[in-house]
């Protein structure tokens, strides 16, 4: 069974190009995006027609079967206008990557629907209301509640983790489509990302078939590590589709990070072309770009963004590789190969953060002020700082134990 692909001939190029031209509409969108918690149902059919859900999915399935260096290019220019939107698009858009991995020829046809319109985000967290999975006959009953679900406002289906009644803990990646699950209005109060549409799901014995489900060891491909080929390898004749979710998980949340902070550079330097500097006599006419202390600061975070960019652009190129190399000998990538990337990633984060930090503590105080854009990707860039996922300074000696041959400590 195989779709129709929309704009069968689109171009990679031509598909980023596309977020680029969108930037001035997201930047005058973003107030109202942090009001809704989401963005708008025409800014949502703007990216269906665009095909931005489409690209990591397969084609078979009606999808554009790009790489993950294009997405995560898509993604960082559409979070670039704002980040709450590109958050909530790259986790509603990115996990028609593990469906084309992780599940069977038959499960993918029936997910992927009849028309090859695909949006779930994924919510991993072992949460207190997330209940065990009861087997039955055929599958699974399905209940709890699910935070952080990010992209689900829009959502044709949701995946989530659940430990197994009798069996290890957090051992169940499930499907739901979208008639099996509630979306709860309780997303909007946290520092920054107010528009990431990041609701709960609550789910009330709901149930999922077996073919719907995947170990949760097969999605991560670590704890323990699968040596076996993911079946979306032979599938689609395709080596993204047996990378492991890994390293491609947390280039998910980062690179979103750097496009925030492409989006605060673009902001300071209309600041800096438009702005004099302060005079104690108050007749400065200087152009604070002329400054050299704000072409430091300038500089300074140019080169820290534009390093996190290049990082980003060469960790989709190592998905590729390593998902290359194990494709031809049969087996999933290795345990250093996902965690060294994830290294590699968590400094782009880390340098988006540098870099945003110094933007807005010499941007001057009017720039904290309510409603500027400065402001706003500043809050952004907390929000993701005081994610716990994103404290590499807690998790880099998984880094230094896969490099060892030693036990991953889980996340």
């Amino acid at each position: 069974m195989s779709f129709d692909v929309p704009d069968p001939d689109l171009t990679p190029d031509q598909m980023v190009a596309r977020a680029v031209a969108l930037r001035s509409r997201l930047r005058d969108d973003q107030a109202q995006t942090e009001e809704n918690s989401r963005y708008s149902k025409d800014m949502h059919d703007t990216f269906t027609e665009a095909g931005f859900y489409r690209i990591l999915q397969p084609r078979r399935f009606g999808g554009h079967e790009f790489d993950p260096r294009t997405f995560y290019r898509t993604i960082i220019e559409i979070a670039r206008g704002c980040p709450s939107t590109g958050w909530m698009l790259c986790l509603g858009a990115g996990h028609a990557l593990q469906v084309g991995s992780c599940f069977s020829e038959a499960a993918q046809a029936e997910i992927f629907g009849a028309d090859g319109h695909f949006v779930a985000p994924l919510s991993v967290g072992n949460f207190p209301g997330v209940r065990p999975a009861r087997s039955v006959d055929g599958g699974y009953r399905v209940s709890g509640k699910w935070r952080y679900a990010s992209g689900v406002p829009y959502s044709t289906h949701f995946m989530g983790l659940a430990d197994v009644e009798g069996s290890d803990p957090a051992g169940l990646l499930v499907v739901v489509p979208r008639e099996s699950y509630e979306v709860l209005d309780d997303w909007g109060d946290l520092i920054g990302l107010k528009g990431s549409g990041s609701n709960s799901v609550a789910i009330d014995d709901a149930f999922v078939p077996t073919h719907h489900t995947v170990a949760a060891a097969q999605l991560w491909g670590e704890w323990p590590l699968t040596t076996e080929l993911l079946p979306g390898a032979a599938i689609h004749a395709n080596p993204m589709y047996t990378g492991g979710f890994m390293a491609f998980a947390i280039s998910e949340l980062a690179v979103v990070q750097v496009g925030a902070a492409r989006g605060m550079l673009d902001e300071y330097e209309e600041l800096l072309r438009a702005t004099v500097t302060n005079s104690m006599s108050g007749n400065s006419t200087t152009k604070r770009c002329t400054d050299p202390d704000f072409q430091r600061s300038y500089g300074l975070a140019l080169g820290w963004v534009d390093a996190a960019h290049a990082i980003m652009m060469r960790s989709g190129e190592l998905y590729m590789q390593n998902a290359t190399r194990a494709m031809e000998t049969g087996r999933q990538v290795s345990t250093e190969d996902h965690w060294r990337v994830y290294g590699m990633v968590q400094t782009a984060a880390r340098l988006s953060w540098e870099a945003g930090e110094l933007l807005f503590r010499t941007a001057g105080s009017g720039s904290a002020l309510d409603g500027r854009r400065i402001q706003r990707y500043w809050r952004d860039l907390c929000a993701f700082r005081s994610n716990t996922t994103h404290q590499f300074d807690f998790r880099a000696r998984t880094v230094a134990q896969a490099r060892f041959g030693l036990p991953i400590e889980r996340i």
